[in-house]
């Protein structure tokens, strides 16, 4: 049996394509959260802050434990 190696093309949109699993709904909420801050619900501003760091917690381990290979 010959393996032969696959070629792909560009990873590019992968690439960008887990930036935006990592980082977009946190970068959403802490939006959220700031807007909510400055017209004076400070405690829902507060709970969209802290989602988003939750959010980006979460995120960076689950989606870098995918992109280092480790299970």
């Amino acid at each position: 049996m010959i393996h032969l190696p696959l070629e792909v093309g560009s990873m590019d949109g992968l690439f960008i394509f887990l930036f935006l699993i990592m980082f977009g709904p946190a970068i959403l909420f802490l939006i959220i959260g700031v807007v909510l801050l400055l017209k004076h619900k400070k405690k829902a501003g507060k709970i969209f802050v802290i989602l988003a760091g939750v959010y980006l917690l979460i995120s960076l381990g689950v989606c870098g434990t995918i992109m280092i290979g480790m299970p």
